[in-house]
């Protein structure tokens, strides 16, 4: 690679502003980037305000339109939810500049990666897709990434000049994907069934003799500890994502001829346990310290 090829980025576009796209927006501008976002969201009136304050607090330019957003930028990296970074990826390819580089870091499957793919390079574009390995708060640009596509190593290298963590594992695109969603079978299953042991556990008044027999059975993991407080909170939080995620898990599995059982019965009881929150009024606060046994109880007393 040239040392062209292999500069740092100056110019970035964020296509969705939400966690992602601000801590990632941040951490960039904090690099020395000029960062534009857009999100869907700028057109909705009670969105619109919250909106504009973070991308001014994360030094970010905030644009009315996909086009504006990314027209003067080298690349565009897609950070919407999983049911939007097909259409995403549609649109982009509308309006995107051939030689354009686009760095999809959606939770989709690699037949998903795929006909972004196409979307993108029929344009003229320079796809790579990416797999986010770990929840990007805390790590914010450190979040460790891992990349595929003709073009990952020249993007990974240009990426990594920044600040970041990635690495290029497949000029094949779907490859990177599929080492998350596999993944994402077994760590958003140890959620999902951290919930429905505990719920029963709890109800039964048996919650402390259970986790000390998984204390026991995997040491170290701290079952007695916070363990079981972090993974019932990521269902809380961001269960109705992460259920949209396994989704894209069991067509991946399909893809290859695996019945998708698990990943089924995850996605539902991500769901199920935002469904009950939202029926009884719960409301997951981020800035409060997050106590499994608490909502378990307010979902029975109510």
């Amino acid at each position: 690679m040239n040392k062209e090829i292999t500069a740092p980025l100056s110019r970035i576009a964020l296509i969705g502003f939400g966690e992602a796209g601000f801590l990632l927006g941040q951490g960039l501008v904090e690099a020395g980037v000029a960062v534009a976002a857009y999100d869907i969201k700028i057109h909705e009136a009670d969105q619109r305000p919250a909106l504009e304050a973070r991308a001014k607090q994360a030094g970010v330019t905030l644009h009315a339109s996909l086009r504006a957003a990314i027209q003067d930028a080298e690349l565009l990296i897609s950070a919407v939810t999983a049911s939007s970074a097909a259409k995403a990826a549609l649109d982009a390819a509308e309006c995107l500049t051939p030689r354009q580089y686009f760095l999809d870091i959606n939770s989709v499957s690699p037949a998903t990666k795929e006909a972004d793919r196409a979307a993108i390079e029929g344009a003229g574009g320079f796809y790579v897709e990416s797999a986010v390995m770990a929840p990007v708060p805390p790590y914010g640009l450190k979040v460790p990434m891992l990349l595929g596509g003709a073009r990952a190593a020249e993007v990974s290298a240009r990426l990594n000049a920044l600040g970041l963590r990635s690495t290029a594992v497949s000029e094949r695109v779907g490859v990177a994907s599929a080492i998350k969603m596999c993944r994402s079978v077994m760590i958003k299953g140890l959620e999902a069934l951290t919930v429905e042991c505990m719920t029963a556990a709890r109800r039964y008044g048996a919650e402390t003799a259970v986790l000390e027999s998984l204390n026991e059975t995997f040491p170290g993991l701290g079952w007695t500890d916070s363990l079981p407080h972090y993974l019932i909170s990521r269902v809380a939080e961001h269960g109705r994502r992460r259920a949209a995620e396994m989704r894209e898990v069991m067509e991946t599995l399909q893809d290859v001829g695996v019945t998708p059982l698990m990943a089924q019965a995850t996605a539902e009881t991500q769901d199920a346990l935002v469904d009950a929150m939202e029926a009884h009024g719960i409301v997951y606060d981020a800035g409060r310290e997050f106590i499994w046994q608490d909502l378990i109880d307010q979902l029975k007393a109510q």
